[in-house]
């Protein structure tokens, strides 16, 4: 990157920690001083999933504002923690970069790679690495408890992936997604409400696996798929207006051929 433009970011960091520090100082908010790391993480989240939806919407401006966001309340947290002599914002950003670069060994040392699978297995097995003097871990325990559930879905099919838990074929996760239908099929023919629940949980998750073997993210598609829909219904209840009717007046039939004018 140019110098020119690393210092003009740091400036920018610089002064935005300005008015944190503006912030949380004697004359500063009543309501920031009494914010805790603890208290900020619901506001992370929210501006987190603020910033995605911009990403996915492709709108560049919502983006540039919703990161904005999230770095402003990621300064904020390593602020309290370095108030608090806990660590400071250099020490996280280093550790990062120190992790990134020893797992990283094909990038930034001699290790060669083939492929992708042989990229995976040396990932885990450094991570491996650096664990085996922490209290034991399983697989799955780094897996954070907060997430949403498609993503956690995802997550896990990938991890037990790459430590070799897996069908051996996509045709193999197939005919399971069969059987995980056929299940539920049967749950629901004998009215049994807690195991035709248990069994669509089961066919849904097996479905994350086969998308994940074809390069298709479960959490990111279901996001498009919601925003299809409703910027369909939207556009049905514009043209309805236009044309004099109201949606909750209409029947299904008056309904469909309305989304079908729409999908045209």
């Amino acid at each position: 990157m140019p110098k020119e433009k690393t210092h003009t970011a740091s400036a920018a960091l610089a002064e935005l920690q300005e008015v944190i520090d503006t912030l949380i100082g004697p004359n500063g908010c009543p309501w920031d001083k009494e914010q805790t790391p603890t208290s900020l993480c619901d506001y992370l989240a929210e501006e987190t999933f603020e910033l995605i939806e911009g990403i996915r919407a492709n709108d560049t401006h919502e983006a540039m504002e919703e990161m904005g966001d999230v770095l402003f309340l990621l300064l904020f947290m390593a602020t309290l923690y370095n108030r608090d002599k806990a660590f400071s914002l250099e020490e996280s950003l280093r550790y990062s970069a120190a992790k990134m670069i020893r797992r990283h060994p094909h990038v930034f040392g001699d290790k060669q790679i083939e492929d992708i699978n042989q990229l995976w297995d040396t990932w885990e097995s450094i991570k491996r690495e650096e664990n085996k003097n922490k209290e034991k871990q399983g697989v799955f325990d780094s897996l954070p408890k907060g997430l949403p559930p498609l993503l956690r879905a995802y997550r896990i099919n990938s991890k037990a992936a790459r430590n070799k838990f897996t069908w051996e074929s996509d045709e193999a996760v197939e005919a399971k997604l069969r059987e995980e239908w056929d299940e539920w099929q049967q749950a629901m023919a004998q009215g049994d409400e807690a195991a035709s629940e248990q069994e669509f949980g089961d066919y849904l998750f097996t479905l994350v696996e086969l998308g994940r073997r074809k390069g298709i993210k479960a959490n990111a598609a279901i996001d498009f798929a919601n925003q299809k829909f409703l910027n369909r219904f939207t556009a049905m209840e514009e043209l309805a207006e236009k044309r004099g009717q109201n949606i909750s007046d209409m029947d299904l039939d008056q309904m469909n051929a309305l989304w079908d004018e729409i999908k045209d």
